[in-house]
């Protein structure tokens, strides 16, 4: 191909990209777009159980109630036979007086279920029996058992429903005249009012656990921004939580341990922090349907397009060192001076080479030939392309067409393409580092962020004006808890 064949080609080149061979092509200043993604995180909101067994125990006496019952039928009358015929014996009465103290209260629980266990101990006197013994008397233990579960309303306020038990171990009794005299009824008569007061009691305690006041805390500390990594790029994950679900609780070490889904909306940001979203009310309870915990984020990888000029020029000066074989001119030198590389219209990235060319019979020309080419990656590698790599100008020329003729010699353009071709590979698991030490416990404000990462996918590569950059999505579990605070 001669000279005239060579400007024929720029001139098709320079037509098909719509760029008429008018130097450097456009500046793209398009930013790297922020992906919205939603999330599903964890939220575990935690009360002590142990504020609830203290308030419990003040508010009930040790000593429960007082035993004084006159004129009790403590021997029923029975009939004996004794042979020549069948006696009637007469119902012994007596006075019942005791009385039935408590221990200390003692809460547990797991699962779902709340236990508040409370040792009861009796001693019962039986006088004045049937006016023939002065006294007898007759000691039992028992535990009541308070079965707690906990619901919570629509507008995150707790109620709890109670189901309280005893039993004794040893029920009161005494042995007289050679049978068991039972006194458990009067005992269970006692014991009903102190149930009673236990059912009215509990709910308000659960109340001063401050359930919601902790859930608010939790939904209003989640509107914020997360750094996912400091510099080079600074990236942060910007949360704004859109619903929050609730889906039961469990007791774990005394602690009531809430389970709450946080679906949320997260973008990522380049560059300065982003300002916080604007905190919403905490809307109402709704159930949790699917499974919390889940956390989804986008984190560009990022080539900034300065790092890559000396890289290509580096690898243009290495092939200077032997002649350009030019059709219909020979062998060709080239001293290669400058690269620029910029993003530029279409998804696009521009390159301009900077060089100086020499041909055989000693003819010289210099200048600026500009190429554009798309930016390409296989889906799910981190191995970029450039494809579609063509001239589309050239500035500051002089000495002649000797550096459009060089710019398309065979073998010229799919070496700049792969002299670009770069491999994220290194970029993307510094950078993925980053984020896992970022994010496996943070902390802004009050709120605490847990997140490990166990999927990774990758995007498909773009150029903007802010640089060659693969999207990547990260997905883990989470969990975001509110830190006490002081």
């Amino acid at each position: 191909m001669g000279r005239s064949g060579a400007l024929l080609l720029l001139a098709a080149l320079a037509a098909c990209s719509g760029h008429g061979g008018e130097g450097a092509p456009p500046r793209a200043d398009d930013p790297i777009p922020v992906e919205k993604i939603e999330s599903f995180v964890a939220v575990p909101v935690e009360a002590d159980l142990g504020n609830l067994a203290i308030a419990l125990e003040r508010r009930l006496p040790r000593r429960l109630w007082q035993i004084d019952q006159p004129g009790e039928a403590c021997v029923p009358s029975r009939r004996i036979d004794i042979g020549i015929a069948t006696i009637k014996t007469p119902t012994i009465r007596c006075r019942i007086v005791g009385e039935v103290t408590r221990g200390p209260l003692r809460l547990a629980g797991a699962g779902e279920q709340i236990t508040l266990a409370m040792p009861l101990n009796a001693v019962v006197r039986a006088e004045d029996i049937g006016g023939v013994l002065r006294r007898e008397t007759a000691t039992a233990t028992a535990m009541a058992h308070a079965v707690i579960r906990i619901d919570l309303a629509r507008d995150w306020t707790p109620r709890g429903t109670i189901d309280i038990r005893y039993d004794w171990r040893d029920t009161p009794h005494i042995d007289f005249l050679g049978q068991r005299i039972e006194f458990t009824e009067a005992a269970d008569r006692e014991l009903r009012p102190i149930i009673a007061q236990l059912e009215r009691d509990l709910p308000g305690e659960i109340g001063r656990l401050q359930v919601r006041e902790q859930i608010g805390r939790a939904w209003q500390s989640a509107f914020t921004s997360v750094s996912l990594n400091r510099a080079d790029p600074p990236v942060w994950m910007r949360i704004t939580p859109d619903a929050l679900r609730y889906g039961g609780y469990r007791i774990e070490g005394g602690r009531l341990r809430m389970n709450l889904g946080l679906s949320a909306t997260t973008e990522t940001f380049i560059g300065d922090r982003p300002a916080d979203p604007a905190v919403k009310p905490l809307p109402p309870l709704a159930p949790l349907q699917r499974e919390s915990g889940r956390l989804s984020f986008f984190i560009p990888v990022i080539a900034d397009y300065r790092q890559l000029q000396p890289v290509l020029l580096e690898a243009l000066v290495r092939r200077s060192q032997r002649p350009f074989d030019v059709p219909g001119l020979g062998p060709v030198r080239a001293r290669f001076d400058k690269v620029t590389l910029y993003g530029t219209t279409g998804g696009r990235i521009a390159v301009g080479v900077t060089f100086a060319a020499q041909d055989a019979e000693g003819e010289r020309a210099s200048g600026t030939v500009w190429f554009t080419g798309t930016p390409s990656n296989e889906a799910g590698s981190r191995r970029v392309g450039i494809s579609g790599l063509e001239i589309t100008g050239s500035t500051d020329v002089t000495g002649g067409d000797l550096l459009l003729d060089l710019a398309n010699a065979p073998g010229v353009n799919s070496f700049i393409a792969s002299a670009l071709a770069q491999d994220f590979e290194r970029d993307f698991d510094e950078l993925l580092g980053k984020v896992r030490r970022a994010i496996a416990e943070k902390r802004e404000g009050p709120l605490v962020i847990r997140a490990d990462i166990d999927q990774v996918s990758t995007g498909t590569l773009r150029a903007a004006g802010q640089g060659l950059y693969l999207p990547v999505r990260l997905t883990g579990t989470a969990s975001v808890s509110v830190a006490p605070s002081g």
